[in-house]
């Protein structure tokens, strides 16, 4: 039976914030090792990405992994639950700028300017892998597959923040909704989850934020996609009734 959309983990329940560098990674047998930078590489690059990823930090929902501002060092890969990334508007409001969950990596927009230009906040008890960024870049050097990897992570960024601005500047309110439930569908399938229940751990507000969209356009798209029998929306979790009839609204194939 599929599993709602719920992260679960049987991770060591730490402080918040709190370093387990004296505590091996396990890179050989993480379970979100096939969504991560590893996926590909032989036995070898992976105990030389055991050595690499040597901190692991533990965030409690709210906590803050990074400012904007702060010195870049490194990316963090999600091992446990799920951050969302703000970067601040011209008029000094915050704009989510992504939604990131177990196996993503967030952190990349710090490597240009060596700060952090945006926010990454967890959504939930969240546990990243530290991956120091210049001793990425030497290890990526030597190990291709790992060097293949970085460079799809890298240029899935540009594609997506692309689609975005693609989405915001071409799409009405209920296909740019639409858009986005079925991307969540596809990425919770693709780490195991069920493809048509799981939790939304964006507010309604940040959904609107992402998708330049007021709070109240949000709740009436979402309660006229319930009343059309298209979902069903029970506190934050989401149930996707009728796949085909979300993706023919974007023009997708079924």
């Amino acid at each position: 039976m599929s599993r709602p959309g719920s992260l679960r983990s049987s991770a060591l329940v730490l402080p918040p914030s709190v370093a387990i560098s004296d505590l091996k990674t396990h890179c050989l047998n993480c379970s979100v090792r096939e969504l991560c930078l590893p996926v590909g590489v032989d036995r070898e690059g992976l105990h030389q990405i055991n050595a690499l990823v040597t901190e692991r930090l533990r965030f409690k929902k709210g906590d803050t992994v990074y400012r904007a501002g702060d010195p870049f060092s490194a990316l963090h890969a999600i091992r446990v639950g799920s951050c969302k990334t703000t970067v601040l508007g011209e008029k000094g409001h915050e704009q989510v700028a992504g939604y990131h969950m177990v196996g993503d990596i967030v952190g990349m927009d710090g490597i240009g300017t060596d700060r952090h230009s945006g926010q990454a906040q967890a959504l939930e008890d969240t546990e990243v892998c530290v991956l120091p960024f210049d001793r990425l870049e030497e290890l990526a050097r030597q190990v291709v597959p790992l060097q293949r990897n970085l460079h799809k992570v890298l240029s899935a960024e540009i594609t997506r923040d692309q689609n975005v601005m693609l989405m915001l500047g071409s799409l009405r309110a209920e296909e740019r909704l639409a858009v986005s439930l079925l991307n969540l569908s596809q990425r919770y399938h693709a780490r195991g989850y069920s493809a048509t229940e799981y939790v939304l751990r964006l507010r309604r507000v940040d959904i609107g934020s992402y998708l330049g969209l007021q709070l109240e356009t949000v709740s009436r798209v979402l309660s006229r996609f319930q009343a059309a029998g298209l979902i069903q929306v029970q506190g934050r979790v989401v149930k996707l009734l009728d796949l085909p009839a979300l993706k023919q609204m974007v023009g997708q194939r079924c």
